[in-house]
Formats: C-alpha cells, sequence, structure tokens
C-alpha cells in the first residue's frame, strides 16, 4: 500500500480508505500490479496499520489483478 498521490489515476490502484498515524487524512491505495506484497506473512512483514479491508474492495483488486495475470 501506499499514500503517493500520484497513484490517484492509476488504472491497478484501488484506494482503501484513509490512511492513519503520520500520513493520517491521506488516501490509501493498493497496488494491484504488485501482488508480490499481498502475502505480507511470507515475506515475514508487520501487518499493515489499517489491519483489513472491506470485501467490496478486495473484491475490486482480485478482478484487476485478474485482468493481469488471469487467477480465474
Amino acid at each position: 500500500m501506499t499514500t503517493a498521490e500520484y497513484h490517484s489515476d492509476n488504472p491497478f490502484a484501488v484506494a482503501a480508505g484513509v490512511a492513519s498515524g503520520r500520513k493520517m487524512g491521506k488516501t490509501s491505495y493498493i497496488l494491484c500490479h504488485q501482488p508480490k506484497s499481498f502475502d505480507w506473512r511470507a515475506r515475514q512483514a508487520a501487518p499493515h496499520p489499517m489491519k483489513t479491508i472491506s470485501d467490496a474492495v478486495f473484491g475490486q483488486v482480485c478482478m484487476i489483478l485478474n485482468q493481469i495475470i488471469q487467477l480465474v
């Protein structure tokens, strides 16, 4: 996820909500063209402060990722 504002018109970025902490108030974007970062447990990374996303946002991310790598 990123809060870089230039992703607002990136067709592979999905707005996931508003960030908290030091980036409070900025929109957080999930970058669908970077599936390597989806499984934070496999990378032994810390969970994102947002913790979860809605089912609708997750579905949108999966739909875009499917267009890239044809999951289904």
